[in-house]
């Protein structure tokens, strides 16, 4: 996340824990998905860009082993104070302080959106690095006919059809499993997507290149 988007969500930190930092606000098919995603997760899971810490203590009642990272101080403060029993970090999930192949999962729910659309997958390779082979990543964006920007509640955000998004990630080594895609009710019936990935293996990775 840019500095300019990390002062900006800083800026508006109250209001957005308030409006979106519980899961009661949460969407029911969004809650379904991540549920059933995280059950077969195996490993810690890194909630990278973990906002005010609602989802990371969501997967964290039910059972795994998760960890959260966020770029706003604010929103580190809420998620500690909130939820003591599961641990935050201050930092860039870009740069991520993880070794290689120690993570099982990493959910990044919307909060790749700010990110310039250049900039993603080195993010992804980033992801790539830490999971184990074969770990599970779960992304949610909104959705676009097109990679294009558009004005934010916050700061300028970029919509992704799930097709461009998946390039981006087969680019990192990950395998597309499912895309998910609702619409929001009115007055804002903005599209959303999720897409589930899982790193590819070795063997697979190897298989990909040299084909049949």
């Amino acid at each position: 996340m840019p500095s300019v988007v990390g002062a900006a969500y800083s800026t508006r930190a109250a209001e957005y824990v308030e409006k979106l930092g519980s899961i009661a606000t949460m969407h029911p098919s969004d809650l379904a998905l991540i549920k059933s995603w995280a059950a077969h997760v195996n490993g810690p899971i890194l909630d990278a860009g973990c906002g005010p810490g609602h989802w990371s203590a969501y997967l964290s009642e039910r059972g795994n082993d998760v960890r959260g990272i966020d770029q706003v101080p604010e929103f580190i403060e809420h998620a500690r104070e909130t939820y003591p029993g599961v641990p935050f970090r201050l930092g860039s999930f870009n740069h991520l302080p993880d070794a290689a192949s120690t993570v099982g999962g990493i959910f990044a729910w919307y909060s790749l959106i700010h990110h310039e659309p250049s900039t993603v997958r080195a993010t992804f390779d980033e992801f790539a690095r830490v999971l184990q082979p074969g770990g599970a990543l779960l992304v949610g964006f909104f959705i676009g006919p097109s990679v294009e920007p558009f004005d934010h509640t916050v700061v300028t955000a970029y919509r992704w059809s799930p097709k461009a998004l998946s390039i981006e990630l087969h680019a990192a080594g990950f395998d597309v499993i499912e895309t998910h895609t609702r619409t929001g009710l009115q007055p804002n019936p903005r599209p959303h997507g999720a897409i589930v990935a899982q790193l590819a293996t070795a063997d697979h990775s190897a298989a990909r290149l040299t084909g049949p």
